[in-house]
């Protein structure tokens, strides 16, 4: 007897289900990308118990005859493509012809549709893979497919299914995505008889997502669009700042459909890297269109991974379109300095940042040095009115490199002379040199770190490090793309002793890191030395720096093919480990600092996405003390 032999189609459908229908949100997401692909512009989606007890998808697209729907419950069975080379142009979400079989195999499975032409519809039963009848039904134009007992005739796949509300919290995501994805199909969703969304049709995507992820969220997001190369990109994302401590809200769709993609996931966040703190990701919500024989979505049976053809072309063209739109907008809080960011958040009902309300903790005034008067001690200066316009005064420090073009720019702009004070608080403000900043009258130094300003608006607190730090990072970026960076020798090298992965790393970089001040030497298998050091590092740093270095170049954020992202990599990693905090925080030096800041590009964070500063505007201080 042959022990060979050819599977069943029930059983073969059973196994292809396995492979499609991992659980209840994937029979949501076969069932939606067919309503869409018939033309849908009304979806309605309906769950219980998590998918398991019932899932009904009902749209009002073409619908079928019902030869076609009999056709559409056969493996391999389709309208989206009829031959191989349609695989390189496809313009549908489905294409296998798997999906319905699969899922009418493992359930109680009834569809009903009607095309236009019918008088007519058709209503089908499948239970466990096998036909209950086939009749004529009355129905709109449009199709409506239910699936209940999911997995019952699969008992091991049952049992691996998550509790309800993971189930369910799938499904939602699933449905969002596809929301999403087509701001003209009106979407419903209800779970268990409750409505969680109904979007109309014809939103716009920023109304969708206002819809979805509230209002907040919709408020914070601008628009991108770019172009290069045959590849287009567009939609929205978060401004400089603002960003979820998950992944959940950074979103991409490639030809329409929402990915899970390696490169382009890793392009948004490479492109927020100075733009948010560690630990925080990107909000965006981003389309991007190519070729469709440039990518392959025949990955996996679901469909939600995708292989570009060019995937350094794809990143390095994302990264770049993301930056560029990030710089404009801190390029235009540059030129209106806090005015943006109080107008954006006026209408916001949660405050910028939490901060403890004495009365709210039982009474007990908090020891916090906003919560105390301003002291001439050495914790809190007391300050005055000052211009803080005098871009080309010096901030005490490690010494800044030369050749920046902003630096000259700075100091010939009128009114850098010096400061206006006055012995008074009520001495008028100037405003700073930038045209359309805001008049920042200078107060105190709080804890070494910390600046006051009071404004027209309210108060601001700039963190003179992290603004130290936008400075230096912006001027080291300068200098690295003006060309070969001068090394000052060490008397005494400084020795350095490497694994052989690390080793094999440094050797192969030796000459770009010799071009950015830093001169290394082999002297030995796995053995190294610094021999020379930019002039604003000090030698004790060598050692460190060049680990760090290393770090990133394994961790793959210094690709030095792509040179301009490896010096800002450079650049971010010398601000964090030899750039220090000057000692010297007087009235002069911040106001020297704080005209620098605004001459950046990039003013509202530090290189590692920390805020500069923030802003208490007159309706947050009322709400603070109960006014």
């Amino acid at each position: 007897m042959a022990k060979v032999r050819i599977l069943s189609d029930r059983v073969a459908n059973q196994i292809a289900a396995g492979e499609v229908i991992e659980r209840p949100a994937a029979v949501v997401k076969e069932l939606v990308e067919n309503a869409l692909d018939a033309g849908a512009t009304r979806i309605e989606v309906e769950f219980r118990h998590g998918g398991r007890a019932l899932m009904r998808v009902e749209d009002n697209g073409q619908g079928m005859m019902r030869d076609d729907a009999l056709l559409a419950l056969e493996r391999h069975a389709t309208s989206k493509i009829a031959e191989a080379d349609d695989l390189d142009r496809l313009a549908s979400y489905g294409f296998r012809g798997e999906a319905l079989p699969s899922i009418a195999s493992v359930s109680r499975f009834e569809l009903q549709t009607r095309e236009a032409s019918a008088d007519v519809g058709t209503e089908i039963l499948v239970n466990g893979g096998k036909f209950v009848h086939v009749r004529d039904c009355g129905r709109p134009v449009g199709t409506r497919i239910e699936v209940a007992q999911l997995f019952n005739s699969v008992p091991a796949r049952r049992k691996f299914l998550k509790t309800d509300q993971t189930e369910a919290a799938h499904i939602i995501q699933c449905v969002r995505l596809y929301a999403l994805a087509c701001p003209g199909t009106a979407f419903t969703l209800i779970e268990d008889g409750h409505v969680v969304f109904r979007s109309p049709q014809a939103a716009t995507l920023r109304e969708r997502v206002g819809e979805i992820f509230g209002r907040q969220t919709a408020g914070e997001i601008v628009s991108i669009e770019a172009a290069e190369a045959g590849m287009r990109l567009s939609g929205l994302i978060g401004r400089p700042g603002f960003g979820r401590g998950t992944r959940h809200e950074m979103i991409v769709f490639v030809n329409g459909r929402p990915v899970d993609s390696r490169t382009l996931n890793y392009a948004l966040i490479e492109s927020y890297h100075e733009s948010l703190p560690k630990g925080r990701y990107p909000v965006a919500f981003l389309f991007f269109e190519c070729d469709p024989a440039a990518v392959d979505v025949n990955v996996h049976p679901a469909k939600r991974e995708v292989r570009f053809r060019s995937e350094p072309a794809v990143r390095g063209f994302v990264i770049r379109a993301v930056l560029a739109r990030l710089r404009e907008l801190s390029a235009g809080v540059a030129a209106g300095g806090a005015e943006e960011i109080r107008d954006r958040r006026e209408g916001q009902e949660t405050p910028p940042f939490e901060m403890r309300n004495p009365v709210e903790a039982g009474g007990k005034a908090q020891a916090t040095g906003m919560a105390r008067p301003l002291q001439q001690d050495g914790r809190v200066a007391a300050g005055r009115a000052v211009q803080l316009g005098n871009a080309g005064a010096s901030y005490p420090g490690n010494t800044l490199p030369a050749g920046s073009a902003r630096d000259s720019a700075s100091a010939a702009r009128p009114g850098n002379a010096g400061h206006r004070e006055s012995g008074t608080a009520e001495a008028t403000p100037v405003a700073m040199a930038k045209p359309g900043a805001p008049a920042w009258r200078f107060v105190g130094l709080a804890h070494g770190s910390y600046v006051l300003f009071e404004t027209a608006a309210g108060l601001v607190l700039l963190d003179r490090r992290a603004a130290h730090e936008r400075v230096w990072f912006e001027r080291l970026q300068d200098q690295f793309q003006g060309g070969a960076v001068p090394s000052q020798r060490l008397l005494l090298p400084v020795p350095i002793e490497l694994d052989p992965i690390a080793a094999a790393m440094l050797l192969d970089r030796l000459a770009f890191l010799a071009a950015h001040g830093l001169d290394v030497a082999e002297f030995g298998r796995n053995f190294f030395r610094v021999e020379g050091v930019p002039g604003w590092m000090e030698p004790a740093d060598a050692e460190g720096f060049l680990r760090d270095v290393l770090g990133a170049m394994r961790e793959g954020r210094m690709q030095t093919a792509n040179v301009d992202l490896a010096r800002e990599e450079l650049a971010r990693l010398a601000v964090a480990k030899a750039v220090r905090l000057p000692a010297e925080a007087n009235e002069t030096a911040v106001q020297a600092l704080v005209a620098q800041l605004f001459a950046t590009r990039s003013p509202l964070t530090s290189p590692a996405g920390r805020p500069t500063f923030i802003e208490l505007n007159h309706s947050e201080l009322a709400r603070r003390f109960q006014k």
